[in-house]
């Protein structure tokens, strides 16, 4: 069964929605991480028995590995490889040793778990398998499976000192080189929302260019200063007073009652109608089915640094893909040598490197005006190296979660990387 956004009237979606609308405000500096498999003993935390290969991949017949990545600042990263297609074909070598590796990156308040919620047939990652890729699943810091650290506890409030500057800087280059160990090939990379942010952020300054052979980014968070919802404006305008000034707040997470209260106060504004929170945060989308939203809110949202929501809202409010700003100069010059944070320049990208662009027409988080910005900065691009696709009638969530984005999404992104081969 097909569901619009108007049918949802679960307030339990609202976390969720808040979750996408305000992938938006806190973070610290350090420089570039490394990885390493992490086996058992030293401080590593042992790793989490169930997970998501366990719970959504080998029950369908599919071979799929755990392994756990550590960045540079210590954070234990879960990441997951899919060798080979069900039939243990698709092309390539056996057990992925000659086939393609692509990494696949979840947005803010969501995990990997968010690309394996529909039928085997329609997920991504298990069609790229099944057509001979050797699939990576990337689940960032602080998530379930990623809720762990060689030295830090998650109560520690240290643990939630980073921004998605930190993912940047750290988990992405350590996922990479860890694939790119493993693997020996250069990676393609598919990223929606906040996983499209990080790749062009990297891109921008000069990482993984030796190790990236093409991007596929879908709903692309660049830039966020023309969201269209009352209750995004108003996440944006409240969150550094309200979540950052009240008790000092470091995790946050969608479900913990905090942000709940946080929510309430957000959905008393003038104007905010929060009876829809679905389509008052990501847009109306037009192809969810119901079982895969209630099989959504069995796993998600999952938690993040409130940093990173603030830093966020600092895009959408400022209207520049910045560095994340201390709000004190002095701060700000202790960090970057300057009063300002550096901005993070999208036209530094390599002209000549392949770029699938997709988005939707009813998305208010990656609303059209902000992805003409973006495709501004890109303008310079090599011909025949930007591939772009505009869906008049997707939101947010359709390219994750849409019964038909198999058809409508996934096989423009299947052609784009066979044709990168």
């Amino acid at each position: 069964m097909i569901m619009s956004a108007s049918s949802f009237p679960s307030l339990a979606l609202g976390c969720f929605l808040l979750v996408l609308v305000v992938e938006l405000h806190v973070a610290r500096g350090l420089s570039r991480g490394s990885m390493l498999d992490v086996g058992s003993g030293g401080t590593v935390a042992p790793p989490v028995t169930s997970g998501i290969c366990a719970s959504s991949v080998v029950i369908y017949g599919y071979k799929c590995q755990e392994f756990d990545v550590v960045t540079q600042d210590g954070y234990i990263l879960s990441v997951q490889r899919i060798p080979e297609g069900r039939a243990g074909g698709g092309g390539g070598g056996g057990g992925g040793t000659n086939k393609q590796p692509v990494l696949i990156q979840h947005g803010v308040l969501v995990d990997g778990m968010t690309w394996l919620l529909n039928p085997p047939d329609q997920d991504l990652p298990l069609i790229l398998a099944d057509n001979g890729f050797d699939v990576w699943i990337a689940n960032t810091r602080g998530t379930r499976f990623s809720r762990r650290h060689t030295s830090l506890d998650p109560a520690n409030a240290d643990f939630w000192d980073w921004s998605w500057d930190e993912v940047v800087q750290f988990d992405v280059p350590a996922v990479f080189d860890f694939i790119h160990g493993k693997t020996g090939q250069k990676i393609d990379y598919v990223g929606h929302s906040l996983g499209t942010l990080v790749a062009l952020a990297s891109l921008s300054e000069g990482k993984l260019v030796d190790k990236l052979q093409s991007a596929a980014l879908v709903s692309p968070i660049a830039y966020l200063s023309h969201m269209t919802t009352a209750l995004g404006v108003a996440a944006v305008k409240a969150f550094v007073g309200e979540i950052v000034k009240s008790g000092g707040l470091v995790e946050f997470d969608p479900k913990g009652k905090p942000v709940a209260n946080f929510l309430q106060v957000l959905c008393a504004n003038p104007g905010v109608n929060c009876y829809d929170l679905l389509a008052a945060l990501t847009g109306k989308n037009c192809c969810l089915n119901v079982s895969t939203v209630d099989l959504f809110l069995k796993n998600e949202p999952q938690p993040t640094s409130t940093k990173n929501m603030v830093h966020l809202a600092q895009i959408a409010r400022d209207g520049v893909l910045a560095k994340y700003n201390y709000g004190i100069p002095g701060f700000n010059v202790m960090h970057y040598g300057d009063v300002r944070p550096p901005v993070y320049n999208l036209s530094n990208i390599p002209r000549d490197f392949p770029i699938f662009l997709s988005y939707g027409g009813k998305d208010a988080l990656s609303d059209p005006k902000d992805v003409q910005r973006l495709l501004d900065s890109l303008k310079l691009h090599d011909v025949g190296k930007l591939t772009i696709q505009f869906i008049e009638n997707y939101a947010h969530a359709d390219f994750i979660m849409g019964v038909n984005a198999k058809d409508v999404v996934y096989s423009q992104v299947l052609s784009f990387f066979k044709n990168q081969q």
